[in-house]
């Protein structure tokens, strides 16, 4: 919420409200973020699903509501009730049942991450195979009917660099991709859209997410920036010397830093020296600045 405030047209924080309040069963406040989201990224798939998926939840709680009937003063049966004669109406077609866990996934330009939030599953009631284009999942549940994800996939892997963990919250699937193509979705579809290529740069890459902003924030430029600003920061008293302390430790080799903790440890933070040579031959004492004396308190 307090992202949509400060940025009203980012759509992730709309996906990040929906996600969460879906989690809390608040579909209808879920749908309304979705749709505010999808407004703003309509090439995003991932909130047409998620509205979807809301609507069939709303649907399957509205079912679940009873249905009060009252008769009137005179003893009629309800206004809803069917007459005598009257042809009887066809029931009510019910709506198949859901998947048992929910999935999700997302990208990277080498990999596509799928998540299967199923809790508490032994490793060895899964069983997941790899094909060209092909992943299927099993997860057998004693007493119950196994889950089963086939799918077809939007492009091409490769199965031998696949992978898979199975963790106490959630199943986690790493594909590997043929090719640096972005997935439009996760399962192949007729209508699906041509794949691009995805630019991958030799600097570490991180995931873009889509944004309705005219202009993209550099926010390597801006990290470089707020760390030049740190480093040619001037400081004062205690704050200068921590700081030229810091910074010969974090320069210095192995045996500069060994002698720096010793000689700190053994003289209660009146010495420090970086010789490793002279601290490592022999206990450092304790040596009290000008003026001040040293004591030793008995326990």
């Amino acid at each position: 919420n307090r992202a949509i405030e400060l940025d009203p047209s980012m759509s992730k924080a709309y996906l990040r409200k929906g996600t969460a309040c879906m989690k809390l069963d608040e579909y209808q406040t879920a749908k309304t973020a979705f749709e505010a989201g999808a407004s703003l990224a309509p090439e995003d798939s991932r909130f047409t699903n998620f509205i979807k998926e809301c609507e069939e939840r709303i649907a399957e709680e509205n079912a679940a509501l009873p249905k009060p009937s009252v008769a009137d003063s005179t003893g009629a049966p309800p206004s809803n009730a069917p007459a005598v004669g009257d042809v009887p109406r066809p029931a009510s077609v019910v709506a198949p049942p859901r998947p048992k866990f929910r999935h999700e996934f997302y990208q990277k330009p080498e990999e596509v991450v799928v998540t299967i939030f199923a809790k508490n599953i032994p490793a060895e009631n899964v069983s997941i195979d790899y094909g060209e284009q092909i992943l299927s999942v099993t997860i057998n549940i004693p007493g119950e009917e196994p889950y089963c994800l086939q799918a077809r996939l939007f492009g091409k892997i490769i199965p031998a660099k696949c992978r898979y963990q199975v963790l106490s919250t959630k199943i986690e699937i790493r594909l590997a991709k043929a090719e640096a193509i972005q997935w439009t979705s996760l399962e192949y579809t007729k209508d699906v859209s041509v794949p691009y290529k995805i630019n991958v740069s030799t600097a570490a890459h991180r995931p873009s997410y889509p944004s309705s902003k005219p202009r993209g924030v550099d926010w390597d430029r801006l990290e470089a920036e707020v760390k030049k600003e740190e480093k040619e920061e001037k400081l004062d008293g205690d704050a200068a010397l921590n700081k030229f302390f810091q910074d010969i430790y974090r320069d210095a080799d192995e045996d500069t830093r060994r002698a720096m903790q010793k000689s700190f440890l053994e003289s209660n933070g009146t010495v420090l020296s970086t010789n490793w040579t002279e601290v490592g031959a022999r206990k450092v004492e304790a040596t009290p600045p000008d003026g001040m004396e040293l004591k030793k308190w008995e326990h």
